[in-house]
């Protein structure tokens, strides 16, 4: 099974990852792109790359006829499917296979075994691993979900059988929201995965997710890595993972490593997998699912052990034994890793679309942090794919240590230009819940419904408004002259404020209300600036687009402008108009012409970045015209329905559903 150039059949920071190690080992590697990503980072990485199709995933990424196409133009003779998209599609390990291409990953026969997530149950059940009550049958009528629901007992998760990362999945507290959650797991199970099949499980309240990691190879060997804590999670996805978990003893730690390697055994497994379960507050824990690929989580495995787990892969795809046994594993220390997503927090996490306009992850890390991502400065993101930008991973000798290099490096590596979620993981490290350990899957989803102060949107300070002014205010040959001072009005997230501009020497003054300050700026060359205030020095990142100026200083980010003294027609904010937050397709339109709505009544709903959002009326109202067609692609800010307003209330919204 011998192979020496590989094609990764992914895009973005896995891609990226997995090339680190394929040229470190000696092998040339492959890359695949769509149109969206002819000048990302990934392609550039690659010693080759393909063309495989436009934008959309399924003429693109989940195409494989054009990635076999790919890899047969390019004489790759391994592919690496990478995490998400045919990473779990049993169908393209047999083509890659078939066309005699080694596939770094699982049997085919063994993801199609767990790739069910409703016969994985029932193989995990015949194995002895503890499973969550629910129904995993055959019959997928909404009758018969409706009377096995009754069984199951609510609330309870209907969930995508062919599903993974939270995709195809939604809660129901009761037998009236059951209906709408079957339509909607399956309407997203068939966008993400072409299989619309469900399963019902008892929801687990207060549960916490924690996985483990398993290798096997093809000589009969299993072992387990440890364990990653994955309950900081949104809508059921992750947002912070760590290891080891600080709710585990030894005992639980031992017994769900040795159910782990049970269940990789149970399916004949090869290469790397994650055995996902969830742990009650009685510290029972149950399978959930095998995810039989690489896991977006998997650099706190390697910081703690130490260990190259893409390495692993390649050398068991190339027939050797696993390079270590269970005894021979170590662990040490601490690891945790936060995602950065391209998405706003303080709107319900919508995910946002843009250019990165300043993203330096490199030039200033902690000890011990390190750095993975698929997006550079400069680069777009687009609708097409999941919102993830990069990974911030940290390692220390305990877990106080790790959040802090890990907090540290998320503030000293912003990322400007598209709203993204920084300053909310830093808020979410020094939550008291999280520092004591005492979150479960569903806090930070509570924290959002109850207007927690870490879903609210913070402001900038009177420092924050000081910089700003005097870094729009500019040189004073480009101001008035002959006079002591003038006033500029800034806007800043809502707020408007005006402030009187001064200058003595090279300081500048300057006044809001009854605060005065004098401010000494200092510029270098990356986007950097120091100003002195009261005697004191300090530093923010600083990037301009237009008009705009963006501002970040200690994990937060602030876009200030100078608003026009002249209305602006067409504006936004017209609650007569319901537009879409982000580019994205159409996915229904759930009005007619003529038809009356009420404030929060949804009108139409956008897919983007794998997600649903509903865009709502602001307003009691008729629906005077449709200005989108379901299936259509549409840009951010695009209008989707016009309203006759009976009131005037707050704007139209949009919220992921």
């Amino acid at each position: 099974m011998s192979f020496s150039k590989i094609l990764i059949a992914n895009r973005g920071e896995i891609a990226c990852r997995v090339m680190r190690t394929a040229h470190a080992l000696g092998y040339r590697t492959v890359a695949v792109y769509s149109d969206a990503d002819a000048d990302a980072p990934h392609v550039k990485a690659a010693n080759e790359a393909v063309r495989i199709g436009p934008p959309p995933a399924a003429e693109s990424y989940l195409n494989i006829d054009a990635i076999l196409d790919a890899a047969r133009r390019s004489g790759a003779d391994a592919v690496h499917p990478g995490y998400g998209f045919l990473s779990e599609n049993a169908d393209f390990a047999r083509a890659c296979t078939k066309a005699g291409l080694v596939f770094i990953g699982p049997p085919a026969d063994a993801i199609a075994a767990m790739g069910d997530k409703a016969g994985a149950k029932q193989r995990m059940q015949a194995a002895g691993v503890p499973v969550v009550p629910g129904y995993f049958g055959a019959d997928q009528s909404d009758a018969t979900l409706a009377a096995q629901a009754q069984g199951v007992g609510f609330p309870l998760l209907a969930k995508a059988v062919a599903g993974g990362g939270g995709r195809g999945m939604r809660l129901a507290r009761d037998a009236d929201e059951l209906q709408e959650a079957l339509a909607s797991a399956r309407r997203e199970a068939h966008s993400a995965f072409g299989d619309g099949r469900l399963m019902l499980e008892r929801l687990i309240d207060g549960g916490r997710h924690i996985e483990i990691q398993v290798f096997a190879d093809a000589h009969g060997n299993a072992v387990h890595l440890g364990e990653r804590d994955c309950t900081a999670q949104r809508r059921r996805q992750k947002v912070i993972e760590e290891t080891p978990s600080p709710i585990l003893t030894s005992e639980l730690r031992s017994s769900m490593g040795r159910d782990a390697v049970a269940a990789a055994l149970a399916v004949g497994y090869r290469g790397a997998g994650t055995i996902e379960f969830i742990v009650d507050a009685d510290l029972n824990h149950y399978f959930l699912e095998m995810n039989t690929r690489l896991q977006v989580e998997h650099p706190v495995t390697e910081m703690v052990t130490g260990l190259d787990l893409v390495e692993w892969q390649l050398r068991i795809a190339a027939g050797e034994s696993l390079p270590l046994r269970q005894g021979d594993i170590r662990f040490e220390g601490h690891a945790i890793e936060a995602r950065l997503y391209a998405e706003d927090p303080y709107t319900g996490f919508a995910p946002q679309t843009g250019r990165v306009l300043h993203f330096r992850p490199g030039e200033s890390l902690p000890a011990g942090v390190r750095i993975d991502t698929g997006i550079v400065e400069g680069g777009e993101v687009t609708p097409w794919y999941d919102p993830l930008l990069a990974k911030f991973v940290a390692h220390g000798r305990d877990r106080d240590d790790a959040i802090r290099r890990l907090r540290a490096a998320l503030a000293d590596a912003p990322l400007l230009g598209i709203a993204n979620n920084g300053g909310f993981l830093c808020d979410l490290l020094d939550h008291a819940d999280f520092r004591a350990g005492h979150m479960d899957v569903a806090s930070i989803d509570r924290w959002s419904a109850g207007r927690d102060p870490i879903v609210e949107r913070p402001g900038p300070t009177e420092g924050d408004w000081f910089l700003a002014a005097a870094l729009l205010a500019g040189k004073p040959a480009f101001r008035p002259t002959g006079i002591a001072g003038f006033d500029i009005t800034l806007a800043c997230g809502g707020e408007v404020r005006q402030l009187r501009i001064g200058y003595v020497g090279h300081a500048i003054t300057l006044a809001s209300g009854t605060t005065q300050a004098m401010l000494q700026v200092r510029h270098d060359a990356h986007g950097r600036i120091c100003w002195d205030r009261d005697g004191v020095s300090h530093e923010a990142v600083i990037c301009r687009q237009g008009d705009r100026l963006y501002l970040a200083r200690d994990c937060r980010a602030f876009v200030f402008h100078e608003p026009s003294p002249v209305p602006q027609a067409g504006g936004r904010s017209d609650p007569r108009h319901a537009r879409a937050a982000v580019a994205g397709t159409v996915a229904r339109i759930e009005v007619s012409v003529g038809d009356g709505v009420r404030r929060g009544q949804t009108l139409a709903v956008i897919e983007a970045m794998k997600m649903e959002m509903r865009v709502t009326a602001a307003a009691d109202g008729t629906v005077a015209s449709l200005r989108a067609l379901a299936g259509s692609q549409v840009a951010a800010g695009a209008l989707l329905v016009e309203l006759e307003i009976e009131d005037t209330p707050c704007l139209p919204t949009t919220r992921p559903s």
